[in-house]
């Protein structure tokens, strides 16, 4: 069974988290509530996110504050961040969201079937790289020994098989993005993800028969 995908939600008015959830409700993920900038940092200190949808103007600590704080820790730097907005003051307050570490900046009132299409591209990739870092989880496994040669080579049949399976999700995804212009930054981390999905599907060739006794490097997850 896959787990579901989490998507942070914050916003100071109940009205606007509950028109965000109505719009991503189709998407069948985990949605998550935070009212505040000091509520979503404490969501964000316990659990993983694919994207966080992040209100500019709030009281006490605005959207822009918050993406601050959001990449400055270790844990939530890369998390994509979509900035919601009512306002426009112009290509400099824009801006203003770009430097914040946003990966995209919308003005509200905003076209639901774009937001969702956004969002989705985002939980998709980042589903994929959590299937790919427990490919190499499995890879490690292995590294470490079975201690039974049939074992091993029937592992190693059953994560080249899974690993297909990634990387052929991997490769329609890239297509998608292509076909649909979408953002730089979308494309660049499909791009990331398959050069990862490349070094491990090489560490995991280098396990094949025939191939020495030397021990692969696996990929960095970061």
């Amino acid at each position: 069974m896959v787990q579901k995908a989490k998507i942070l939600l914050v916003d100071d008015r109940p009205e606007n988290l509950l028109a965000l959830e109505a719009i991503l409700s189709a998407l069948d993920q985990t949605l998550v509530r935070a009212s505040s900038g000091e509520e979503a940092l404490k969501a964000l200190l316990t659990d993983d996110f694919a994207v966080i949808l992040l209100d500019v103007q709030m009281p006490g600590m605005d959207g822009f504050e918050t993406a601050a704080h959001i990449k400055r820790r270790e844990r939530t730097r890369d998390i994509p961040i979509i900035f919601l907005t009512a306002i426009n003051h112009g290509p400099h307050h824009t801006f203003r969201g770009y430097a914040a570490g946003a990966v995209d900046y919308i003005s509200k009132p905003f076209d639901p079937w774009v937001l969702r299409a956004k969002v989705s591209v985002f939980v998709d990739l980042y589903m994929k790289n959590c299937q790919l870092k427990e490919q190499a989880e499995l890879l490690r496994l292995q590294l470490a020994g079975t201690g039974d040669s049939r074992e091993s080579a029937g592992l190693l049949a059953e994560l080249s098989g899974r690993l297909a399976a990634v990387e052929e999700q991997a490769e329609a995804l890239s297509k998608q993005l292509d076909d649909d212009s979408a953002d730089a930054s979308a494309v660049a981390t499909a791009a990331h993800l398959e050069r990862k999905l490349t070094g491990l599907r090489r560490a995991l060739d280098a396990l094949g028969p025939g191939t020495g006794s030397g021990t692969p490097t696996l990929p960095s997850q970061s």
